[in-house]
């Protein structure tokens, strides 16, 4: 088990105060070598500010980002979220490809649901966008890996692009890296109760020591702790794959039927978990970030519709997906509000990371020097434009789904 992120959050100001960057990054420094200390490895180290838009004029977006990425790499951070542009400020979206191609450090992101519970149309095509214009920019579609539509999504979540900040007083939390807990767990059980049972245990004892750790980082430096994300991130290896991990459970292959299940009864194990908790603590499917899911997906098994399906009981949502080049923004646009409308019925949070590979097609082979993915095709988009009212630029408000009452 490694941590992915130390995530520092931050209310930068504006022009920016150099003196709270250099205190962020003595923090985090400190924080690693007492976690490295403990036995833990620390990938990376990471910080996010609120909203932009919030603290930003639109005519300083560009050379805040650029100013932002310089100071923030100077201080020691190896990737920054400058939060989610929302949609009562809807030209921060349009701002969000011209700071992509600008930085290399830099995450963005954008709602697609309003702090009241609606999906907004406009923010949702706004998004598809995004996507759409961040393609090219990069070989390989990778500025889109900078990028994520965000749908009831709360601050303090470590794991980007969707961590952002709320407020002045600055906070922290760890993004774990933790599906080898679960291969583990998986391999090694009697049960699928027991296997449970080993997760759990797995979990609770690491997350003893981490807090114990983050308590002293608290009072030491009076940054709150917000707590642990233990969303099972994977890697590119069969020995940290959340994929590999179901399938030690029985399954014949992620994306056949029974994966729902599987995917519950890990699921379950981790809400079963106690530990103080932030961000999403959901089963991720990062479909290029795991090889078993890069071979089912480039083997046909796992479909998009897919991964939206799980993650209705565990999931975090479209993560890494390589779609078509082609796509257009309408065929996007119809994905995102699919994505917006379970997690408002859900009250959960939900994000999509969808990836436009340039120049490839469905079924494609991709092949990527990053350590972080692993080479899988393009799947296919099964996606139209929305037509009628879904086309419009309303705002709707979807409750969340309650137990029925009976009359009796």
């Amino acid at each position: 088990m490694r941590i992915r992120s130390i995530t520092y959050f931050l209310h930068p100001r504006y022009p920016f105060s150099e003196l709270l960057l250099r205190k962020a990054g003595i923090f985090t420094q400190h924080a690693k070598q007492n976690f490295e200390a403990a036995g833990y490895e620390v990938q990376t180290v990471r910080l996010a500010t609120p909203a932009f838009p919030d603290y930003l004029h639109e005519d300083d977006f560009l050379r805040a980002a650029i100013q932002f990425e310089v100071l923030t790499h100077g201080e020691g951070f190896d990737y920054v979220s400058m939060g989610p542009a929302t949609p009562d400020k809807l030209v921060a979206y349009q701002a969000i490809p011209q700071l992509l191609a600008n930085s290399g450090i830099l995450f963005f992101s954008g709602f697609l649901t309003t702090g009241g519970k609606e999906i907004s149309l406009a923010a949702i095509k706004a998004c598809a966008q995004v996507i759409h214009q961040a393609a090219p920019l990069e070989t390989n579609g990778f500025a889109n890996l900078r990028f994520a539509a965000l749908a009831n999504v709360p601050p303090w979540g470590p794991f980007f692009p969707a961590a952002y900040h709320q407020g002045k007083s600055p906070a922290f939390a760890l993004a774990i890296e933790a599906a080898d807990l679960a291969v583990a767990a998986f391999s090694k059980a009697e049960s699928l109760t027991h296997a449970q049972d080993l997760l759990i245990k797995s979990i609770e004892s690491h997350a003893h020591k981490l807090e114990a750790l983050c308590d002293v980082l608290e009072n030491t430096y009076q940054v709150r702790f917000k707590g642990l994300d233990f969303s099972t991130a994977p890697f590119p290896s069969p020995s940290i794959s959340i994929g590999n991990a179901l399938e030690q459970l029985g399954l014949p292959a992620v994306g056949l039927a029974g994966s729902l299940t599987t995917a519950t009864i890990l699921m379950d194990a981790m809400d079963r978990a106690r530990f103080k908790r932030t961000g999403f603590n959901g089963l991720m499917f990062p479909m290029l970030e795991d090889a078993i899911f890069a071979q089912r997906g480039a083997e046909g098994t796992l479909r998009l519709t897919d991964f939206l399906l799980y993650s209705a009981v565990c999931g975090t949502g479209l993560d890494t997906i390589p779609i078509p080049g082609d796509a257009s923004p309408d065929q996007i646009q119809a994905v995102l509000m699919d994505v917006a409308a379970l997690a408002l019925r859900l009250d959960k949070p939900l994000t999509a990371r969808l990836m436009p590979i340039p120049g490839k097609k469905s079924g494609d082979a991709i092949r990527f020097n990053f350590e972080y993915f692993a080479n899988s095709k393009v799947i296919s988009l099964e996606a139209q434009p929305l037509r009628h009212l879904l086309s419009s630029d309303e705002q709707l408000r979807i409750l969340p789904r309650t137990p029925l009452q009976s009359d009796s």
